[in-house]
Order: structure tokens, then C-alpha cells, then sequence
């Protein structure tokens, strides 16, 4: 679902953390709140040389790295690890993003939203069709291509509707049913997501029976 161009365009990091878990990305992008973890370090000095801003040409391919980018339409912007632009038969050139992150592929599709918004945000730009791009893993040290079906498409522009609608109602939703993700996470201490999956009924029901029972003869 897009959002009006006119508001605060939302954070192209903030999508792979909102699939991930809408509440961390709320976390991070509402609540201003961070905690570094020994992934989060790796993956700080996996980006320091994608982080200088460049341009280089290898092998025919124009390479431009930090390279910022937005959509209008969906409300959307950040700052792309490094884009490939290859030229094809009828001389116009072709972007391919590639993101940089560390460790290895993942089960969930975390990475490739944001790498399909990036491509989103360069068609946009470019005017022209982005039909692929490229994950980089520190861990393996191998690129795995992706493709901008139609299945990624439709799953990044409603991973934005659902972020835009927290972004506006400002309003931190609750942590992820999926337990295994929080172990991972870098807010686990500062979400508590124990605490706050409890039911606040539940609570107030043995509350009150504990009261109750105090006071009876």
C-alpha cells in the first residue's frame, strides 16, 4: 500500500528489519533504540569500503557505490551499498543493486525486500525495468542472485504498507510469534518480549483471585 509522497519517507533498512519483525523495526526507527550485538559489529565492518561514496568502471560495468536512492511513490528512500550498471544491446544501461551483509543466505526473505525495494526506488529513477540484483555474504563470500518476481513484489510493497501504517499511527506493535528470531536479536533486552507477550487480562485475573482469597474467612 503506498504512502503520500509528501510524508516522511520511510527507511530502506527499516524493511528488512519490519520483516524481520515489525516490532523491532518500530524499536529502531520510532523509538530511536539500538543495541549492537557481535552481528550487528560484523556487519559495520563488512560496510565500511560500501559505505564510501565511488564510482569505478570493471569490465565494461559501471560500479557506483553509496549511491542514494527513493521512490516518490511509495515513500521510500536510504542509501544503496552499491549499484551495477551494465550497458545492454541498445545502449542503455541497466542497474543491478547489490546489498552487502554479513553471514550467509537466511530462511526468511528479510534481505531480499530490501533489495527489491531498492530496485523498486532505481526503476523509478532510471525509468527503466530492474529484473534482478545480487545479495553479497561475508560469511560465504559468494553473491546469490535474485529475482523481482512478481511473488518479492507484491511481499515488499506490502511489507512497506504495513511499516507505513505503523509509522503513522506511531504505535510499537507487539513482538514476533516466531521465539526463534528474538534469541538473534540485538533489542532482545531492551524489547523483553516475555514480558510484554503476557496477557495483561491474565495478569489482572490472578491478581484479583489472589486478593480475593487473602481476604476470605
Amino acid at each position: 500500500m503506498p504512502v503520500a509522497a509528501e510524508e516522511q519517507p520511510i527507511p530502506l533498512s527499516a524493511l528488512q528489519h519490519a520483516v524481520y519483525c515489525l516490532r523491532q523495526a518500530a524499536l529502531i526507527h520510532l523509538e530511536r533504540m539500538w543495541a549492537d550485538n557481535r552481528f550487528t559489529a560484523e556487519g559495520d565492518v563488512l560496510h565500511l569500503a560500501a559505505d564510501r561514496p565511488g564510482q569505478r568502471r570493471v569490465r565494461g560495468v559501471r560500479r557506483v557505490s553509496a549511491l542514494p536512492i527513493a521512490s516518490r511513490r511509495l515513500a521510500i528512500a536510504g542509501v544503496a551499498d552499491m549499484v551495477e550498471f551494465h550497458f545492454g544491446p541498445d545502449g542503455r544501461e541497466t542497474p543491478l543493486p547489490v546489498e552487502y551483509k554479513r553471514g550467509k543466505p537466511k530462511a526468511h526473505r528479510a534481505d531480499e525486500v530490501q533489495l527489491c525495494a531498492q530496485a523498486l526506488c532505481l526503476e523509478e529513477m532510471c525509468g527503466v525495468a530492474v529484473p534482478e540484483g545480487a545479495l553479497f555474504y561475508g560469511e560465504t563470500k559468494r553473491r546469490v542472485a535474485v529475482a523481482f518476481d512478481p511473488e518479492l513484489r507484491a511481499l515488499t510493497e506490502r511489507t512497506i504498507g504495513e511499516f507505513a501504517a505503523v509509522f503513522a499511527n506511531r504505535a510499537t506493535p507487539p513482538p514476533t510469534p516466531q521465539k526463534s528470531r528474538c534469541r538473534a536479536c540485538s533489542l532482545a533486552e531492551l524489547c523483553r518480549p516475555q514480558a510484554i507477550a503476557r496477557s495483561a487480562s491474565a495478569w489482572r485475573s490472578r491478581t484479583l483471585a489472589d486478593l480475593l482469597g487473602e481476604g476470605a474467612p
